[in-house]
């Protein structure tokens, strides 16, 4: 019996924190244009309305008319509502919940090497780290560079952000705020490529200053009939003419590379 209660004050506890946590959250989201909120007044149900929010911010309420709710947590607008019947004379003391039903204003696009591309919605203060993990996280080939477009001063601007270096600094990240209307493009990371006698040839991601060494590695290593003598890369110019090169093993591999192993003679 002990064992019961316990458990059903730790399936309470959890319910109440959970709510508190999704309270908080929803308490963060500011009303924009476009959205659709409803708005209910205990003991008043035929006054249960829902209606989208104008260009202006504003929503037409029974009884008091116009209101303006652009810019306002669902909490302040249902206070302001709530004084307003008051300073009418309709109702005193009312019981008013205001709750968004559809987010129109908050809306965020997520596009290229994503698991998961798509328009997402801006619920609550959100970072550049937070937007990448609603959308599943970079796809294999995503890029550690983030690009950005955000309007600004009704110009759009690109902002380009390293991901990596957010990741690995927790202070950094946390100043990378999204906002509404951004556009979010992760680029497909820099390729090299390696073929002939070669555990797995094909494509791999370029890590920065990566040297053919460990390219090589990448590739699972030499079969028995490789050799490391004669290694080459082909390589495209400024001109995008194809060039063959010897390369060392400590030689640094560029963008679009193709590594190729040679077979030994004997």
């Amino acid at each position: 019996m002990k064992m019961l209660i316990n458990r059903t004050v730790r399936i309470f506890v959890a319910f109440v924190m959970a709510f508190c946590l999704v309270s908080a959250v929803r308490a963060e989201y500011l009303i924009g244009t476009d959205d659709v909120v409803q708005v209910k007044i205990y003991g008043y149900d035929d006054l249960t309305t829902s209606m989208r929010v104008s260009e202006n911010g504003r929503i037409v309420f029974p009884l008091i008319g116009e209101v303006e709710v652009g810019g306002q947590t669902e909490f302040e607008a249902a206070r302001k509502i709530t004084q307003l019947l008051a300073k009418g004379g309709f109702i005193q003391d009312a019981n008013v919940t205001v709750t968004v039903f559809e987010y129109k204003n908050q809306q965020v696009s997520v596009l290229g090497q994503i698991k998961a591309p798509g328009i997402y919605v801006l619920k609550s203060k959100t970072t550049l780290v937070d937007m990448i993990a609603m959308a599943g996280g970079l796809a294999e080939l995503g890029d550690n560079r983030v690009i950005i477009t955000r309007l600004i001063n009704g110009k759009p601007v690109k902002l380009e952000v390293d991901l990596r270096a957010a990741l690995e600094s927790p202070e950094h990240s946390e100043k990378i705020f999204i906002e509404r209307g951004d556009v979010i493009y992760i680029p497909k990371a820099p390729v090299f490529y390696i073929y002939g006698e070669v555990q797995h040839s094909g494509s791999f991601h370029l890590e920065p200053n990566m040297t053919v060494a460990q390219a090589l590695s990448l590739g699972g290593g030499l079969t028995p009939r490789g050799t490391l003598r004669g290694i080459v890369v082909e390589r495209r110019d400024v001109n995008n003419a194809s060039k063959t090169i010897d390369v060392e093993l400590s030689d640094k591999v560029l963008k679009d590379d193709v590594i190729v192993v040679d077979e030994r003679l004997f």
